[in-house]
């Protein structure tokens, strides 16, 4: 992408791809830049697809050195989200659950939606990724449901509902329902459902390849590193305006 370049690409220091050159790595072609065990040169932006532990970590790092975080990295919780705005007041980091354009349209348009509809309408959120993703309700599907949550004035703590087995009543007005599922190598689906009596409205996102994902984690570096510290979204990124 034009106004992007890899300066660097680095592991865990025990890693086995220490050494190896980072484009082979990734499916390409050679490209000079070897993994190491840390960041051994001065670079704008970090790019952070890993684990929250690791999340973590690279906070204070761009914190000491200066530089900006694109953060992709699922399953964050309240401490993990506390530690961003902790950075973000000496960088600008910019964390989405999702780095693709359309999801971050699907967030907006499923909060516009829900917001519009009210409670008349039943929500439920259904995802898919494949059998190897290690979080659930993906971060995408999360993303979605603060989204509305954010929107109708709902607390997500109170109002989402993660499973339904067995016998239950009736559905509870204006709750919200994740569903999971987890199968071959599905590259990630989801589906914003606003049902009621006579007619459903379904919201959906299919991605059939992870380059969206990257490119939008490269469209993102490419802003966050001219902007100043804060905490920012793709929303930001894309400029998507809210309500």
């Amino acid at each position: 992408m034009e106004g992007v370049r890899l300066v660097c690409a680095f592991e865990q220091p025990e890693h086995p791809a220490i050494g190896t050159d980072s484009g082979q790595l990734a499916g390409g072609k050679p490209n000079g830049v070897l993994i190491t065990g840390g960041p051994d040169v001065k670079a704008d932006v970090i790019i952070d697809f890993t684990t929250p532990e690791a999340t973590r970590r690279l906070l204070i790092l761009g914190a000491q050195e200066d530089i900006g975080l694109v953060i992709g990295t699922t399953g964050l919780k309240a401490a993990d989200h506390a530690a961003i705005d902790d950075a973000a007041e000496s960088i600008a980091v910019v964390q989405s659950p999702n780095m693709s354009l359309g999801v971050n349209l699907l967030f907006a348009l499923a909060a516009r939606t829900a917001k519009q509809l009210g409670d008349d309408y039943d929500i439920e959120i259904l995802e898919a990724h494949h059998r190897f993703k290690k979080d659930a309700p993906s971060g995408t599907a999360m993303g979605i449901a603060h989204a509305i949550c954010e929107s109708t004035g709902k607390d997500p703590d109170a109002d989402l509902i993660y499973t339904r087995h067995g016998h239950h009543d009736v559905r509870e007005r204006g709750k919200i329902t994740m569903q999971t599922l987890r199968m071959g190598d599905t590259v990630g689906e989801h589906t914003a459902f606003f049902s009621t009596l006579g007619e459903r409205l379904e919201l959906t996102h299919r991605a059939t390849s992870r380059d969206t994902f990257a490119r939008g984690a490269l469209r993102a570096a490419r802003w966050v590193g001219k902007q100043a510290a804060g905490r920012y979204s793709m929303a930001d990124v894309l400029g998507l305006e809210e309500d």
